[in-house]
């Protein structure tokens, strides 16, 4: 039978619940959001004269839970419209609506007792069929579904989102007891395709996988910190960004996520894993408990490891348990790594380290690659799911079997003994079968040992991903520093940026042309994607600073004509061009994305020309194309200038769309053209697809544009009025004006008499001339220099 899900109930409206509703909302899902009916009026409600009996009061709860995560930052949601397809109620009047949904995801407190009384509810009024999970995030499987129906028990399974749920990849899928094999195959299928998840399927053990591994391995930490004498600095020095970690390391992970939340976990683990070998390492230290007593508990409660005052930022010392002024932690070991670029090709340096930072590694990565090779197959079979869960739940760049792989397996082992410890005996058995590594990579696609067999097999689900680690060598067409072309297959190349930040500086300049020569001449299509964290910063404002800084305005404006150049044959290709941007996507990488036929844009890009905030307007076409864009929505009887503003706007406030689908909002997306996918580990392929569909289809190139309508002075003096109304009411500054008045200029088509229609090239060239005028200014040097610098803009 296919399964279809259209509509889905989700019961229980907390910070979790509203979450996952804004989720399902964002791939375009109806969700009924359920929560219970209020016991008493609040003091508002009192004074309105309203009773328990109003509909408005018996859905408070669950209204007041979604509002507060619709106005949260970061967003649940891709577009605040999205909210319409979430109607709410209550679990008393609304109970029989459920018998209408294809899935009921159950998120209401962690007790059991409640669990189960909100599923024998729940089993009156579904429909037989219908997919009922829970959100649990540590309550074994089996015990929730005891005593509820056949059919019940063989649609029932856990389903655990990480929170946020819009952001954080891992779905962790835990079958009960009585699970249907077809429940469980849809489930890690749907995950991966609609939810753009990571989907793993665990065991049904205390915290599933990600949480008994993350929360052994900040256990591990909280003990390591005391045993080493390190400062709370010195440990999230150690475990951030240096080894592929998210910047908030460890200490300001706990205190965004809440102390409480930790120790609730880890009290689950050393309660329910009597016979896990680190027992004892699960119980908490000494300077847990009394945080947990002072309700130090993080940023909820105003203080944690770190405490805000004033604007100074103080740490905790567990010594004394004193807050202090931050000591800056530097270690010769970090110093070390500094030129090598990615985390992966880090470790054996840190792990030979000398010094305190180096012994910190090397008992790390023992404890850990110790702790994880002893839980399978007791939490799961496929170690490969480890490393799956830690990447997609704690923002981890590499899973500790591809670190321990980097390492290498036998060093690995090495360490291990001179810290005391032993690998699981299916490691031995692994080396001993003449398996050197835990992962291998065949024809493009990842390998891993597998334990049964004793040899390698394919992790499944990689078919419909392309993944250009993978084929990096093997699919190799042409290189440089900052730029690789890959062949994909079936006639279609794709470039990948990989220079600092995916900045777009010379190498990446000269990729993209040879791009556009080899597609021409021997291929049927062009990808421009990679997967890297951010898809391009933008331009390297590096460069325009240095030639800006030593008059070399000759050789600045050859630069600038050919980086306009190079985003307009995206455009005028004889072959069809797709861009696929993710993440950061600002400035020159927005204005490569809207020269492309199409977009493929991952639903988590965050895209915009901000070039504003370095003081000069965008130089790659970006300001030629919003005025071309303004020009084709005008349509008959318009306020043509309310239109060209609402464009000029996006560029002068330098908006940055906090999704995909917001992008189109700001006319930087197209709609009808272009298109959104929500896994990013899909992303190349689906861009593949649709180059190798233009191309079938019969791809011509398109005819250079020279029926743009401008409106001239009309516009221009309104623009010009605007700001000096914003630099009187001194919302603005001098300098702002200058660059919005270039920019106004450019937009306007000049000071021409009346509206006329103008070519691209006319306006490429007033953008390239105003472009230039700004770079001939000092206060755009100090603002290009204060971003090189400090990595924000200066107001001045």
């Amino acid at each position: 039978m296919k399964r279809v899900i259209k509509k889905v109930a989700v019961v229980g409206s907390g910070i979790m619940g509203s979450g996952i509703a804004c989720h399902f909302a964002n791939i375009g899902v109806e969700v009924l959001l359920l929560d219970i009916v209020p016991r008493e009026l609040n003091e508002a409600e009192q004074k309105k004269g309203l009773t328990l009996d109003s509909k408005v009061v018996r859905n408070r709860i669950v209204n007041d839970s979604l509002a507060n995560a619709l106005k949260s930052k970061p967003s649940p949601i891709y577009d605040q419209k999205f909210a319409n397809r979430i109607s709410t109620g209550n679990l008393t009047d609304d109970i029989a609506k459920i018998k209408d949904v294809d899935w009921i995801i159950e998120v209401v407190v962690e007790r059991l007792d409640i669990k189960k009384q909100v599923f024998e509810q729940i089993d009156q009024h579904r429909r037989p069929g219908t997919l009922i999970t829970s959100n649990t995030s540590g309550i074994p499987i089996k015990f929730m579904s005891e005593g509820r129906s056949e059919d019940f028990q063989k649609h029932f399974c856990g389903t655990h989102f990480f929170n946020p749920a819009r952001y954080l990849k891992l779905f962790e899928i835990i079958p009960g007891p009585q699970t249907s094999s077809e429940v469980l195959d849809f489930l890690n299928n749907y995950g991966e395709q609609f939810l753009g998840k990571t989907s793993v399927v665990a065991k049904d053990t205390p915290a599933f996988i990600g949480n008994r591994i993350g929360i052994f391995g900040i256990q591990s930490l909280f003990h390591l910190v005391k045993d080493m004498g390190l400062t709370i600095e010195e440990v999230d020095k150690l475990t951030g960004p240096v080894i592929g970690r998210p910047k908030s390391a460890t200490f300001r992970t706990v205190d965004v996520v809440g102390l409480d939340t930790l120790v609730h976990v880890a009290n689950g683990i050393y309660e329910n894993c009597p016979n896990d070998e680190a027992h004892e390492l699960f119980k908490l230290p000494d300077f847990i408990n009394k945080m947990m007593e002072n309700k130090w508990l993080g940023s909820k409660t105003g203080q944690g490891f770190y405490k805000k005052e004033g604007k100074d930022i103080l740490s905790l010392d567990l010594n004394t348990l004193e807050y202090r002024p931050n000591k800056r932690a530097s270690f010769a070991t970090l110093e070390m790594t500094k030129t090598i670029e990615k985390p992966i090709d880090r470790f054996k340096v840190l792990v030979k380290g000398t010094d305190k930072a180096g012994e910190f590694y090397r008992k790390s990565f023992s404890s850990m690659f110790a702790y994880v090779s002893n839980r399978v197959p007791e939490i799961t079979d496929e170690f490969y799911k480890i490393d799956d869960a830690m990447k997609a739940g704690f923002g981890w760049e590499n899973g500790p079997f591809e670190i321990w792989d980097a390492i290498g397996v036998q060093k690995g082992i090495e360490l291990m003994k001179a810290e005391g410890y032993e690998p699981a005996a299916w490691v031995n058995d692994m080396i001993a079968s003449g398996n050197t590594s835990f992962y291998t990579v065949k024809e493009g696609a990842t390998h891993f040992y597998n334990i049964a067999s004793k040899s390698q097999a394919k992790v499944p689900g990689q078919d419909a991903f392309i993944i250009l680690n993978n084929i990096r060598e093997s699919k190799k067409v042409w290189g440089n520093a900052d730029a690789t072309i890959h062949h994909l297959g079936d006639g279609i190349l794709n470039l990948e940026f990989h220079s600092k930040m995916n900045t777009i500086g010379g190498g990446v300049i000269q990729g993209l042309n040879k791009a556009y020569d080899l597609a021409e001449k021997e291929y049927n299509g062009l990808v421009i994607g990679n997967q890297g964290t951010n898809f391009s910063v933008g331009a390297n404002i590096g460069m325009i600073f240095m030639m800006a800084v030593e008059q070399e305005y000759d050789e600045l404006n050859m630069a600038i004509k050919m980086f306009q150049d190079t985003m307009m044959r995206a455009r005028y290709s004889s072959i069809p061009v797709v861009v696929a941007p993710h993440g950061m996507t600002l400035g020159g990488g927005c204005e490569l994305s809207m020269h492309a036929d199409k977009v493929v844009a991952a639903a988590e890009t965050y895209i915009g020309l901000v070039e504003f905030g370095v003081g000069v307007i965008p130089g790659g076409g970006g300001s030629k194309e919003m005025a071309l864009r303004a020009a084709d929505t005008f349509r008959k009887n318009d306020v043509e200038l309310n239109v060209l503003q609402e464009y000029f706007l996006t560029i002068g406030m330098a908006k940055v769309a906090t999704s995909a689908y917001e992008a189109f909002d700001l006319g930087i997306l197209q709609k009808g053209k272009d298109v959104v996918v929500v896994n990013k580990d899909r992303q190349i392929a689906e861009a593949k697809k649709h180059a190798l569909l233009m191309a079938e289809a019969g791809y011509t190139q398109p005819a250079k544009r020279k029926d743009i309508k401008v409106l001239g002075k009309q516009a221009l003096g309104m623009f010009l009025v605007g700001t000096d109304q914003m630099v009187a009411g001194q919302y603005i500054s001098e300098h702002d004006q200058k660059i919005a008045n270039k920019l106004a200029y450019v937009m306007a088509g000049g000071d021409l008499s009346e509206p006329t229609l103008v070519t691209e090239q006319y306006l490429l060239d007033l953008e390239r001339e105003a472009f230039l005028s700004l770079c001939t200014e000092r206060k755009t040097l100090e603002r290009i220099q204060f971003m090189l610098t400090k990595g924000k803009p200066l107001r001045n």
